[in-house]
């Protein structure tokens, strides 16, 4: 057999696994496992680099728990490397040593760079904010609330960061005891369609700094974000969905993974974070139905939304991985996680037409057309968050005929 040959060869891995076995004193029982795990997911050359660095792991004086291997097999950084993240999806199924902390040293990475960005005048106050945040979570977990996200705390953190570089650049001043309304006014002037959301988060910042003496008087307090309370965003005509329903149905141009976000969306209202964590085992072939983000019953599809999910069902059959959900990457390919929020954002970008469009535009469509409470609960939504699509402007169509 040629090294290229060689190098392909699907049983390579399991010969590397053979050999560290027997070079080592005491192999590890999942040692087989894990191996079968990569095998699975992996190309067998980088599954045989990964077997290499885990004999270097294993071959040294520390301990061998999975925990402590898991750790130990971390990267500085960003990325805590291929390797460890194998590890992690192995363990953390067979139920072997719990997750890790990268997530959370990720987002606190975030979070630092957002603050080293103000100014250095401005920065501890911020600083303290953050923690101020942080510390409210905590208690929200305690107490069973909603506690904040960590895309929550780095918007405002972001929010407030914006607000001190504008006060430093185009204001001149660097201390937050000499902002003022006119200074709010004119940063909230510089995007005016975020001028609610901005003016929530600013007036959570002035809240907490006149609490702890940063400022005297809070510049916030007389402001207001009057906005219209129902739906303004932009919707789809009939005539471009039919066009988007033609493309994702009989187009071979469109992307299995185009397709099924855009049919979900644009017939069933479905988010990209609900087709994002879509499972292969939330699909029932008998009925027909899947099972969709938080909503209290399964969803029954068309014969084109049902076609459309086995055209990605067999897209990722070709990737031959393990992965449970149906929208597989190059990325998640290996592991177990679901698809990246920043892939999704960009699947539709072919056709020119955000996911949340095609929800917008569906769910306008069902609650002016059936009783919005019957849209809430087959939806899984509050009754007020469907009531703000309730237009006061009744299509002539659908008034009966004098």
């Amino acid at each position: 057999m040629c090294s290229a040959c060689w190098q392909r060869r699907p049983e390579r891995p399991f010969v590397q696994a053979a050999h560290l076995a027997a070079r080592l004193t005491d192999p590890p029982v999942w040692l087989n496992g894990f191996v079968a795990h990569l095998a699975a997911g992996n190309a067998p050359a980088r599954a045989c680099t990964m077997i290499t660095e885990l004999g270097r792991l294993l071959g040294d004086q520390h301990p061998g728990h999975p925990q402590h291997l898991l750790e130990r097999a971390r990267r500085p950084g960003r990325s805590m490397g291929s390797l460890a993240r194998a590890l992690e999806d192995y363990f953390t199924a067979e139920g072997l040593a719990l997750p890790t902390d990268q997530a959370e040293r990720l987002a606190d990475g975030r979070r630092q760079r957002r603050i080293n960005a103000v100014p250095a005048p401005l920065r501890p106050a911020v600083a303290r904010f953050g923690e101020h945040m942080l510390a409210a979570r905590q208690r929200a977990r305690r107490a069973g609330t909603r506690p904040r996200t960590d895309h929550t705390i780095e918007t405002a953190l972001a929010t407030v960061r914006d607000l001190a570089r504008f006060l430093a650049a185009h204001r001149g001043k660097e201390d937050w005891a000499l902002a003022d309304v006119h200074d709010i006014e004119a940063f909230l002037a510089t995007l005016p369609k975020a001028r609610k959301r901005r003016l929530t988060v600013l007036r959570q910042f002035f809240r907490f700094a006149r609490t702890h003496k940063v400022i005297l008087a809070d510049p916030t307090r007389t402001l207001t974000a009057a906005a219209p309370r129902g739906f303004t965003g932009p919707t789809i005509a009939l005539d471009q969905q039919r066009i988007l329903f033609r493309r994702w149905t009989t187009s071979p141009d469109a992307h299995p993974h185009e397709a099924l976000l855009g049919i979900l969306a644009l017939l069933h209202g479905a988010s990209s974070s609900e087709v994002c964590h879509l499972h292969v085992s939330h699909a029932d072939v008998g009925d027909r139905t899947i099972r969709l983000g938080k909503r209290p019953h399964p969803v029954p599809l068309d014969p084109a939304s049902w076609q459309v999910l086995q055209r990605s069902l067999a897209h990722r059959r070709g990737q031959r991985t393990a992965n449970p959900h149906v929208i597989v990457t190059k990325g998640t390919k290996a592991g177990r996680g679901p698809a990246s929020a920043a892939y999704m954002s960009h699947v539709l970008d072919p056709c020119g037409v955000p996911p949340r469009m095609l929800r917008c535009t569906r769910l306008a469509d069902l609650v002016n057309a059936m009783d919005p409470k019957l849209v809430a609960a087959a939806f899984g939504m509050n009754p007020e968050g469907v009531m703000i699509y309730l237009a006061d402007y009744v299509d002539p169509a659908r008034l009966p005929v004098p």
